[in-house]
């Protein structure tokens, strides 16, 4: 591999580690870019699981948010 690839692939990796610090791990993979540069099949298999991840204890999340606020109302 040649300098200037080498270069261009230490920018990508830059890129990525400023996005996730600076705008956030969600924002970073989720809105922002795939990252389609970045020619590493582990970091877009680890990138995915970590959305699929995000994704699922959000639903965790709003799932035991409405079974309190369901309990609560049936209290009442």
């Amino acid at each position: 591999m040649d300098n200037e690839k080498l270069e261009q692939e230490l920018d990508n990796w830059r890129n990525v580690d400023y996005r996730m610090y600076n705008e956030g791990l969600e924002y970073c993979f989720k809105q922002y870019s795939s990252f389609e540069e970045i020619e590493d099949e582990e970091f877009h298999k680890m990138r995915l699981s970590l959305i699929s991840q995000m994704d699922a204890i959000r639903s965790f999340v709003k799932k035991r948010i409405e079974e309190i606020e369901n309990k609560l109302e049936s209290h009442e």
